[in-house]
């Protein structure tokens, strides 16, 4: 523990800033999964106009209606 006030607020800021660049490597790292996710899926070979037409439509509905009518 700091032995002053000044230096436990420069310990809390240092371990804010350590939780941040954590959170940002794990925001990363989920990016990079749903992307290979994708990929696995063949999406991304598919034509630009497409794949375009595709995420349009999907914006469109939105993804839970994209779900539900998938499963149906």
């Amino acid at each position: 523990m700091a032995r002053t006030l000044e230096q436990e607020r420069a310990a809390i800021e240092e371990e804010g800033r350590k939780l941040q660049e954590r959170r940002q490597r794990l925001e990363e790292k989920e990016r990079e999964a749903a992307i290979q996710a994708v990929e696995k899926t063949g999406l991304l070979k598919l034509d630009g106009k497409r794949l375009g037409g595709l995420v349009a439509r999907i914006r469109t509905l939105g993804i839970e209606e994209v779900e539900k009518r998938l499963k149906a």
